[in-house]
């Protein structure tokens, strides 16, 4: 590090490993604070499927998808109905394409695009992953790369408190916390909120997102609204307090994720009562607060053989199974009694479903089936989960933090949860991988924000 501190401090070793390996990659000085020493295993990045939407990128050209900026908002705008940030969405959709090249190419990610399953919203095969399609393997990766990088630093276990701007209001350092309340100033000129949100401030979740406050939080117990709180006091713009990515498919026994992939392969899903209650296929966030909604809020997923093969790939579903929540029936009735679920309802529902899918019937919520269930059953107990927040600091197009009147706060970033993202309001408007797209390309931006402004301000001074 330079004598007079790092040229940038990330706060936050999730998405902002993104940042902190792509300013290094620019010649910059970069301190990653993080409060979690266990980080690898508690931040979000490490719970997610690892999915990247990119927009036109190579191995969508490969496969002769045509993908662009305006189809991209288009299906923002859509799943939010016309209230998610289309500056923001358009900003993401045009660098996401660059961003999971550069994953592959420089961060030495093994990446590919996703085409044997199509998650509800996205009007194109457009998510990116790696090949255990989890977070975890994601995070170690990153985390390594990181910690081998000469120019990047990390500070853990720590927290940054506070931020302090100078007379003309740019930021001049961090305030950082140890656990023993020992405090750190840290003269920078950058710095970049990656603490994700507050899903694990129960008050506030209580507050802005009511219909889901008593459900199974699944997220990083750090995500306390940090980003919120001081980026509040330093007179950012704050947005979509009420938007959240729920779930409604956290297997109750083992608190481990079943996948939405099941659903989108065949499965249904039936409440205590026995009975389907919605269109699955509408989105796995939305159907946190639906099924929180139910009798018990408890449901069941129901799906066959051929789907149970067709999960597998995915690192969650594999745990759940190898967890024993999966239970098997050789026909409805026996599934009736293994789930100690209404017999009439379980088989009056899963006939009614494989008449759907053969197309002799039409649905009666209006879903598409990829094939009709067939016997034996498996099923997986589901509650429903928030996993993290949507809302926070208003961020421009290039990850910079916004006052009320959309003036930049020079020096302070947001990225992720942190920031004010492109779902809208609520739970509905969440599209698959609308997450780590903000957590990975707002980090991105803002490292290429921060350099630029770091070589504007060296020409300034040899002028």
């Amino acid at each position: 590090m330079s004598a007079q501190g790092p040229d940038l401090v990330v706060a936050g070793a999730g998405g902002g490993l993104i940042a902190a390996l792509r300013a290094a990659q620019l010649g910059l000085d970069v301190l990653v604070v993080e409060v979690s020493e266990h980080f690898l295993r508690g931040n979000n990045t490490s719970m997610c499927t690892a999915m990247v939407p990119g927009v036109n990128s190579r191995w969508q050209r490969e496969q002769g998808i045509e993908d662009s900026v305006e189809v991209f908002a288009g299906d923002v705008d859509r799943k939010t109905k016309g209230t998610g940030d289309q500056r923001l969405a358009r900003a993401l959709a045009a660098v996401s394409g660059e961003l999971v090249e550069w994953l592959a190419d420089e961060a030495g990610l093994e990446i590919s695009l996703m085409t044997d399953m199509h998650y509800p919203g996205h009007s194109v095969d457009r998510c990116h992953t790696i090949p255990e399609r989890h977070g975890t393997v994601l995070i170690d990766h990153l985390a390594r790369q990181a910690r081998a990088h000469p120019r990047i630093d990390f500070l853990v276990p720590a927290r940054l408190t506070d931020v302090e701007l100078d007379a003309e209001g740019r930021v001049a350092a961090v305030v950082v916390t140890d656990p023993n309340a020992d405090e750190e100033r840290i003269e920078t000129p950058a710095v970049l909120l990656a603490t994700n949100g507050y899903g694990a401030d129960h008050e506030l979740v209580a507050e802005h997102m009511p219909e889901i406050a008593t459900a199974t939080y699944h997220g990083s117990e750090t995500s306390r609204g940090d980003a919120l709180r001081i980026g509040s006091r330093l007179g950012a713009a704050t947005e979509f307090l009420d938007a959240y990515q729920g779930h409604g498919a956290l297997a109750a026994k083992s608190s481990t994720l079943l996948g939405w992939a099941t659903i989108m392969h065949g499965a249904v899903m039936l409440d205590t009562t026995g009975r389907r209650f919605a269109k699955e296929t509408t989105g796995y966030s939305e159907f946190g607060p639906s099924l929180a909604a139910r009798p018990e809020a408890t449901g069941w997923v129901v799906f066959d053989r051929r789907v149970h093969e067709l999960c597998m790939p995915f690192t969650d579903f594999r745990q759940t199974v190898e967890s024993g929540a999966e239970v098997w029936a050789d026909d409805a009735r026996a599934l009736a009694v293994v789930t100690g679920l209404p017999e009439d309802a379980v088989t009056a529902e899963l006939d009614e479903s494989a008449r759907a899918a053969r197309g002799e019937i039409p649905d009666r919520f209006g879903r598409d089936y990829e094939a009709p269930l067939e016997p034996p059953y498996a099923a997986v107990k589901v509650v429903p989960a928030l996993f993290h927040t949507q809302g926070g600091l208003v961020v421009d197009g290039s990850a910079r933090v916004v006052d009320g009147d959309d003036r930049p706060i020079p020096g302070l970033y947001a990225s992720g949860g942190a920031a004010a993202g492109i779902s809208g309001h609520g739970a509905s408007g969440y599209l698959a991988g609308n997450g780590l797209l903000p957590a990975f390309g707002l980090a991105y931006l803002a490292a290429g924000a921060v350099a630029a402004e770091h070589r504007a301000a060296g020409s300034d001074t040899t002028a």
